[in-house]
């Protein structure tokens, strides 16, 4: 839901981890990429891009990376400083309710950037919930993440920009105000074909941290 060119103002040691962390956890599992494609359903070629940097990875299909390498999708941001803060809150001394959680715009949030994309969650962990509200920053350009299909459900709402979502392979434009909602297991994926920042509100199931 990234390339090797960089815009000013970005982190580029960050936009890349997702790749290299993918690289040393398959090297570390003993696996080659036609083995990781096999376990998580993705092609050879994408996932060799991903792992030099020149396509991101959405969060859904790191998911299916995360889980064929015996990993939680933490683990490929494990370095960045909002993650670290958010574990830090999750400590036992600040336990959350089961049945729901209460996020405020005052408390810090977790980000987490793959490629082009950066991810800010927008809700707290609760055990017992199944939704993942997330709102996503998808930067111009770069190459388009391959159609995929995965367990649950998926909803998009532009807030800002315009977005090429495909369903199907059939490319449907987005534009502020639009929306979609699918069963995940459609092939689908975003790309942002203009030349300013997209922002959308995106919930998927199920949840990914």
């Amino acid at each position: 839901m990234g390339t090797s060119e960089r815009h000013g103002g970005e982190e580029p040691d960050r936009r890349d981890a997702v790749g290299a962390r993918m690289r040393q956890f398959r090297k570390e599992r003993g696996l080659t990429l036609r083995g990781l494609a096999t376990h998580s359903g993705l092609s050879i070629g994408f996932l060799s891009q991903v792992e030099r940097g020149i396509s991101s990875i959405g969060l859904t299909a790191l998911n299916s990376v995360a889980a064929a390498l015996d990993r939680s999708v933490a683990d490929f941001f494990s370095d960045e400083p909002e993650a670290e803060e958010h574990h830090e809150r999750q400590s036992p001394a600040s336990p959350v309710p089961g049945h729901f959680t209460l996020t405020r715009s005052a408390t810090a949030t977790t980000e987490y950037i793959s490629g082009r994309q950066t991810y800010r969650m927008l809700s707290d962990r609760g055990p017992n919930l199944v939704l993942e509200p997330m709102l996503v920053h998808i930067a111009p350009g770069g190459r388009r993440e391959n159609s995929y299909g995965h367990a649950g459900e998926e909803f998009a709402f532009v807030l800002e920009g315009e977005l090429l979502y495909e369903v199907d392979g059939v490319e449907h434009r987005l534009y502020p105000g639009d929306s979609v909602h699918l069963r995940s297991t459609a092939p689908h994926r975003m790309f942002n074909d203009t030349d300013r920042v997209t922002t959308v509100v995106s919930v998927v199931t199920p949840r990914l941290f």
